[in-house]
């Protein structure tokens, strides 16, 4: 039988557009059907259960299952369910332009189907920094010569932004040369290269639990298998990880040391040691993503990157000679996109220079290097990025109080930890409550909430939603709202509109 949870993930904001909710439900399972999402044979969920799961009257399902019946995509039997028509369905994944695959998907259709009138909390992300502007004249007016003068193809990256990156990171307590910076398109083309070297189908990954979802995409694509450890005060628990290491013996470790995502603890120096003494003992690489690394707090300083306590100058693994574990490899991972705008689209990943050469190999595979332009931009923002953080810092404690503020106004049953960094909150939400039904009632209001169901795959926090407090005050009031007209629906305060009753049959009026 189809889980109700993972067939939402196939279903997206399937609530969009006019018409009833029947029809648009059948729209959507139709659609998946014919992208092959849904194969010929699959048992859908009972009625009942989809009606549960997605926040509907079950009069919605009935009448969706007999629009899918009417039209040969289905077939229900007495004592089995109802079931995707045997007979064979043209696939059309592509075609339609739908994203398909993995568990976060969902976030990612809705990126391509963005409406303005829905409030998205899928990404945590502003408007560009106002020294784009003005970086971008310096570009035009002192380097555009000299770069239209060069061939363009710089597939390790621009020398002047790998220069600037291993300065970057030689500040931040971490000695680096620029052979051992891989300029990329974005933290997440990083996060990609890094899984097409390491990981094979079967590979395990040990990654945080919870964990951002567009890289337990990444790696489930790679065909590996992720492995979750829980978090503490101090970032990922250390006998949880010595455990996973062992059991497991997996060919990576993913972890979000600066800050986490989504919870936004910030991983203690000592943990970090710990974490680069364990991998070191195991001969497990590190892949440490800092991109998302704004602090809110009022904490003095950040800790080192994990690979500033792994020993240099060795191999990683073990010595035969002596059996004693040497260094550990640790690759490094940031960007531009929360400190100065997601539109300029320049990530990068430092390591073992080795390991930055193969990687470079696949990245020429992949695009023959990032543009020109976006780097010598990137290049005069870099030595300003901790300026920059500074000051996106600011705004964002700001953003933080009023929401905080309003939240505790309008849901005080809600629980939260006030992160340290980043830029959304963790919230809990009350007793048994299922954050992918309470997703489903908050479409209705045109809101599009990340439940803990696409962060953790063993369901430990499927009472959790992620709620980014990035937008301007204004806009967080409005969300503040529609979040609790949608908890006061779902709790059963106020009735939704149009709830088909007494039996009746659902017609063009039915919206629940």
């Amino acid at each position: 039988m189809t889980d109700p949870s993972e067939l939402l993930l196939l279903l997206g904001d399937w609530m969009a557009g006019p018409g009833p909710l029947y029809g648009k439900l059948a729209h959507a399972l139709h659609r998946a059907v014919l992208a092959g999402d849904l194969g010929s044979g699959a048992r859908l969920p009972s009625e009942r259960g989809l009606a549960k799961a997605l926040g509907v009257s079950r009069a919605t399902v009935v009448a969706a299952y007999d629009e899918l019946r009417a039209l040969g995509a289905v077939e229900s039997r007495r004592g089995s369910g109802t079931r995707i028509a045997a007979r064979p369905v043209p696939r059309s994944a592509g075609r339609d332009g739908r994203v398909s695959g993995g568990r976060a998907t969902a976030l990612l259709q809705r990126l391509v189907d963005r409406r303005d009138e829905t409030i998205s909390l899928a990404m945590a992300a502003e408007p560009a920094a106002a020294e784009v502007r003005e970086a971008l004249h310096e570009v035009l007016c002192t380097d555009l010569t000299g770069l239209m003068a060069d061939t363009g193809y710089h597939p390790s990256g621009l020398p002047v932004l790998r220069r600037a990156a291993a300065d970057h990171f030689a500040a931040a307590g971490l000695p680096t040369t620029p052979e051992q910076v891989l300029v990329t398109t974005g933290a997440t083309q990083a996060l990609g290269l890094v899984a097409q070297l390491y990981l094979r189908k079967g590979s395990g990954v040990v990654v945080e639990c919870p964990s951002w979802p567009g890289c337990l995409d990444v790696f489930r694509a790679a065909g590996a298998r992720p492995h979750a450890v829980p978090l503490d005060q101090d970032g990922i628990r250390v006998d949880g990880l010595a455990e996973a290491l062992t059991r497991h013996r997996p060919e990576l470790l993913y972890v979000t040391p600066t800050y986490h995502n989504p919870t936004g603890v910030l991983m203690s120096e000592g943990r970090r040691r710990r974490v680069a003494e364990l991998c070191r003992r195991h001969a497990v690489p590190v892949l440490e993503d800092i991109a998302y690394d704004i602090g809110v707090g009022q904490a003095a300083g950040e800790p080192a990157p994990i690979a500033a306590f792994a020993e240099p100058g060795a191999k990683p693994g073990t010595d035969t000679r002596t059996g004693t574990h040497t260094a550990a490899e640790v690759l490094t991972v940031g960007s531009l996109a929360k400190a100065v705008w997601g539109g300029l689209r320049i990530g990068w990943v430092r390591g073992p220079a080795d390991v930055i050469g193969r990687l470079a190999r696949l990245k020429a595979l992949a695009d023959l290097g990032s543009p020109v332009l976006d780097q010598a931009l990137a290049a005069r923002l870099l030595p300003r990025l901790d300026e920059l953080k500074a000051r996106r810092a600011v705004t964002l404690r700001r953003r933080l109080d009023h929401l905080e503020g309003l939240l505790a106004a309008r849901l005080p049953a809600w629980q939260w930890s006030r992160p340290a960094g980043g830029s959304a909150l963790w919230v809990r939400l009350p007793g048994d409550t299922d954050a992918q039904v309470y997703a489903q009632v908050a479409l209705r209001h045109r809101v599009e909430v990340v439940p803990g169901a696409v962060t953790d795959a063993s369901g430990a926090h499927d009472s959790h939603i992620r709620i980014p407090f990035s937008l301007p005050e204004d806009r967080l009031t409005d969300l503040a709202n529609r979040l609790a007209a949608a908890w006061a629906e779902l709790v059963g305060q106020i009735p939704p509109a149009g709830r088909v009753q007494n039996g009746e049959s659902p017609d063009r009026r039915d919206t629940t």
